[in-house]
């Protein structure tokens, strides 16, 4: 049976789910966020001890402004509401990413709730902000360089945003890609891609997903 320590998953279809509603986008985020909540409850109680998450991409800066401004302002109610579940759950948070762009209000909140959550040790949870597979990579390269450590996977392995291989990433929403997130951790990662829009995404389907990995056979280039 396959251990599952770190679980990936790319929460897409907020948007669409809002949509077929009849509602604004933002809806279909205020949603997703309480999806969050379910998914945490079940990766420790199944004993996972990562969770990452991709919340706001390098791209996404793309989208409309409201969007955006809305995205962010819904992380900071979360941080700032959050906190006492996080404690109470031994969850330990850690955002990945460029966070230095983001202003300060937000900034701050993100670093205090990793300082009161760092020596919690049942769940890490990590929450991609700002973040591109591609960008950590080339900041990855910049701080090897800047060392001069020998260059091999080893030292630039310790200079990247999250250090532990992916063993599996789920999708959500039923798109094909992985749309530029964790790159290097899921050289090995088995993918799952799902249709359910991420506010369906269900403690039940995610469960299924689970078991499905534990049985699966996993090679590594072997046979």
């Amino acid at each position: 049976m396959n251990n599952l320590n770190h679980l990936a998953i790319i929460m897409d279809g907020n948007g669409r789910w809002a949509k077929n509603q009849g509602l604004l986008r933002s809806f279909g985020h205020k949603a997703g966020a309480k999806t969050i909540e379910k998914l945490a409850k079940v990766c420790i109680e199944e004993n996972i001890k990562s969770l990452s998450l991709f919340a706001f991409s390098t791209e996404n800066w793309k989208r409309p402004k409201e969007e955006v401004d809305f995205i962010f302002k819904l992380l900071k109610e979360y941080l700032s509401s959050e906190l006492n579940n996080f404690i109470e759950n031994q969850i330990k948070f850690v955002s990945f990413g460029d966070i230095s762009v983001l202003d300060e209000v937000t900034k701050e909140l993100i670093l205090e709730f990793e300082e009161k959550t760092k020596n919690n040790s049942r769940l890490v949870f990590n929450l991609g902000i700002n973040y591109g597979g591609k960008d950590e990579l080339i900041r990855a390269f910049k701080k090897l360089n800047n060392s001069n450590e020998e260059i091999n996977e080893e030292n630039l392995t310790k200079h990247l945003d999250i250090k532990e291989d992916v063993d599996l990433l789920i999708r959500t929403g039923g798109h094909f890609r992985i749309s530029n997130f964790l790159l290097w951790q899921c050289a090995y990662a088995e993918f799952v891609f799902t249709p359910t829009l991420f506010p369906d995404f269900s403690d039940t389907e995610l469960r299924k997903i689970i078991n499905d990995f534990r049985i699966c056979k996993r090679n590594f280039g072997g046979v």
